[in-house]
Order: C-alpha cells, then structure tokens, then sequence
C-alpha cells in the first residue's frame, strides 16, 4: 500500500502508487508538505526502533551524511537535540541542529529543524498498527523558518515556486526511499 500527499495551503493533492508530487505552485510561506505511506509486514514497536534511531537515517539517504547528539543526549526523548551533517550536490555542506518535539512510542516520532518554535522544516514518522502489521507514515513540512532553501529563492524571487517544486519533488524521493529501506530493515533486516 503506497500512498502519497503534497500539500500547500489551501492545496492538497492526492497521489497514489508512488505518483509524483505535482505543481501545486506553493511558496516558502504555504509552509508546504509532502507525506508518503507505506505497511510493513512487522509489528510497530519493531518499526519504532528503526524510526528513532537518528544514528540510523544517513545510512538510509544520499543528502544526510552523519548524525550526533549533544547536549549530553543519547537517544530519543523529547527535547533531546541532534546535529544533522548534510551534502547536497546545489547547497554544498552544511549542519543542522534538530530538537525532538514528539517521541511517542511506539506511534509518533518528529523533530523540528533549527528553532522549534520557528523551524526551517519539520520530519515526522506516524506508526498505525494495520491489518498485523505497521503503516508507516513519512511527513515532512518546509519552513516557516529560514533555510538553505531560502537563500536560493532570495537570489531568484520570481522563480521561488519552482525552486520549492523541485525541492519538494527532492523531499518525495527521500521519503521514498526511507520507507523502502525502513520497510526491508523491519521485514528482512537488510537494507
């Protein structure tokens, strides 16, 4: 079961069977999203231990390179902060600091990048026990806060809607390909 959801304000667009983001013509401002679904043949409390394992995600994407906490953290609670090192081939390097804002488990995992109360993007996992098994729901929402991102469109103003089209378009390849490594980790333990 696959399913997807790009939204921006008031726009919402529905895609299934792995269906690309469509242009919904969102800004920064729209504070625009993309979520993706799948189920997983595991139970949650399984799926929950690869979800909040931050150390985990830059073995499972080509932008975050490596992950550390600090602030005397080592592992998931809310508050708890970590630093994101990232590499992207357009925006160079560069590192984040992201605070957990929800640790529920074995149900919702999400952390906001940058300030919590202004975050230049929020990550969220929902776990849904589902027909013995785990749907596992990937959400990400852009801003409001400043970001690389924002810099680009600082630069271009009149192309800020492609430039978040094509960022959004790069957020939905990632959540794919999450979902696809937490799915076989969970089901066969091999990435």
């Amino acid at each position: 079961m696959r399913n997807k959801v790009v939204s921006a304000g008031a726009t919402t667009a529905q895609l299934e069977d792995n269906g690309p983001v469509e242009w919904t013509g969102a800004r920064y401002a729209d504070k625009p999203t993309v979520e993706a679904s799948t189920w997983i043949d595991a139970d949650p409390e399984r799926v929950w231990s690869l979800v909040c394992d931050v150390e985990l995600m830059p073995t499972l994407s080509n932008e975050l390179q490596a992950v550390e906490w600090v602030d005397e953290a080592t592992g998931p609670r809310i508050g708890a902060r970590f630093v994101g090192h990232n590499r992207h081939d357009a925006f160079g390097e560069w590192s984040t600091t992201s605070q957990i804002v929800s640790c529920d488990e074995p149900h919702e995992f999400a952390w906001a990048v940058g300030e919590s109360d202004n975050p230049s993007a929020i990550w969220r996992f929902r776990l849904t026990p589902r027909d013995g098994g785990t749907l596992l729901t990937y959400w990400t929402q852009m801003g409001p806060g400043r970001s690389g991102l924002s810099r680009a469109i600082d630069a271009m103003p009149d192309k800020e809607q492609k430039i978040v089209f094509v960022r959004l378009r790069e957020f939905e390849t990632a959540i794919d390909k999450t979902l696809a490594a937490i799915k076989r980790l969970a089901e066969h333990g091999v990435r």
